[in-house]
């Protein structure tokens, strides 16, 4: 049966008497069977155990950066909140590290959620409170008092919940169209100064490419670029693995889930070298390479092939409906971005892993969230949480979900008090975190 936006609103209200908004609040401390060690541990089963190292070390960092490397963590602990039972593609790890800046196929810039390799269909809520609990993170390690981080968890909230509504009056096909662009981002700045640094900021990122990358990253040998080891986190491919042979296998099957019209355009470049890069906090460990691929004039592409494996929130619902995860990952990618890279596509190995497929470093622009003031954390907070909105809204009922949240504060206030309380958590963690591998901050 149809409903009208009034009614589905209407809906989303009713599930308030099972789920009050104040329920969202409540985080039970140290459940017992709680074993965030032993999820860390588990996580690390599957990847390169000669980067563990390098992955605890990062981690080890602050609170927030054990948080980065920490999803497996919070699935398991989100598993346990309340819900709605309304159903979204969330993106799995939506912290504010995983929001920034990049290039549309139309070479516009905008602004959007970055990282997808835990998507899954789930409750809206969970991404929500896995982006607010960041927010206080970032916040304690810049100084904040509790008010301030308090204020960037309600400044995210209500950004959510007022777009929502928003997006739950408008057609689908304007939802499917909104996009937080270039001109729209600098007009969200409070102040004439930050307007104008991130001005700035937006034009260098338009020369963030791969023609601008490719000669610091290479040398010349033989006539032709060759990527420069900078070893552990740059390096050639050894021998035994036999680079070329990967790069050609993985390339012939990524090109068979191209678009016609992409696989022509990647048929112009051809493969020139290969190498493995060590990126990111939670990505430590999973096996990520940088293809370096060239015209025959000697225009480059880089494209970066990251291993994808079975998401974190994945224990917790329905397992992936993708055979391959690395399709997986590109599928939640275009349900949830306003628009995503024409490279995307995904491949796997003769050993049965999954990977996918992107240029690498398109118009790239990302905050540094450990300069931020409490008035630059609630600005970006706010976008982030306004990007989440519209993402939530291509794939979920944004009327039922705007129709939950309402009009007032309740919802926003209860997220306040969950923030807190799971950054309190985290940080109990992190400690054991720690002490476990006999390290210090």
């Amino acid at each position: 049966m149809n409903e009208t936006t009034s009614e589905r609103i209407a809906r989303g209200k009713a599930l308030r008497a099972d789920t009050p908004r104040s329920a969202h609040g409540r985080w039970a401390v140290d459940e017992p069977g709680r074993d965030p060690l032993s999820l860390l541990e588990a996580a690390n089963r599957n990847r390169v155990a000669s980067l563990i190292p390098v992955r605890h070390a990062r981690m080890a960092v602050s609170p927030f950066a054990f948080y980065r490397g920490a999803a497996a963590i919070m699935a398991a602990d989100l598993a346990r909140t309340p819900s709605t039972g309304i159903m979204v593609q969330t993106a799995g790890d939506a912290h504010l590290a995983n929001f920034g800046g990049y290039a549309t196929p139309e070479r516009n810039l905008v602004f959007d959620i970055n990282d997808f390799d835990e998507t899954l269909p789930g409750p809206w809520e969970w991404d929500l409170k896995r982006l607010v609990t960041s927010a206080v993170l970032v916040g304690r390690g810049n100084g904040m008092t509790k008010t301030q981080c308090g204020d960037a968890v309600r400044a995210t909230v209500a950004s959510y919940r007022e777009h929502m509504r928003d997006f739950a009056a408008r057609a689908p096909l304007d939802v499917w169209y909104a996009r937080i662009d270039e001109n729209i981002l600098i007009d969200s700045v409070k102040t004439a100064p930050e307007r104008r640094s991130l001005s700035r900021e937006a034009k260098q990122a338009q020369r963030h490419t791969a023609e601008a990358l490719v000669p610091k990253i290479t040398t010349v040998e033989n006539g032709r670029p060759r990527f420069i080891d900078d070893p552990p986190l740059f390096s050639h491919l050894p021998p035994e693995e036999h680079p070329e042979e990967f790069a050609t296998d993985v390339l012939e099957r990524y090109r068979a889930t191209l678009r016609v019209d992409v696989a022509a355009l990647f048929d112009r470049y051809r493969f020139a070298d290969v190498a493995r890069k060590v990126v990111g906090v939670g990505s430590v460990g999973t096996r990520c390479e940088v293809l370096l691929l060239l015209t025959d004039d000697d225009q480059p592409l880089l494209l970066q092939v990251k291993e994808a494996m079975t998401s974190v929130l994945e224990p917790y619902l329905s397992v992936s409906s993708f055979e391959n995860h690395g399709e997986r990952v590109i599928a939640g990618q275009r349900l949830m971005q306003a628009a995503s890279d024409i490279f995307l596509g995904w491949t796997r190995n003769d050993e049965g892993n999954d990977f996918y497929i992107r240029q690498l470093r398109d118009m790239k622009l990302s905050a540094d969230l450990s300069t931020f003031a409490s008035s630059d954390l609630e600005t970006y907070a706010a976008v982030c949480g306004w990007a989440l909105a519209r993402a939530h809204a291509r794939s979920g009922d944004p009327a039922v979900i705007a129709g939950y949240l309402g009009r007032g504060d309740a919802f926003d206030e209860a997220l306040v008090a969950f923030a807190q309380t799971y950054a309190d958590q985290t940080e109990r963690d992190y400690e054991r975190f720690l002490t476990s591998i006999g390290g210090q901050a």
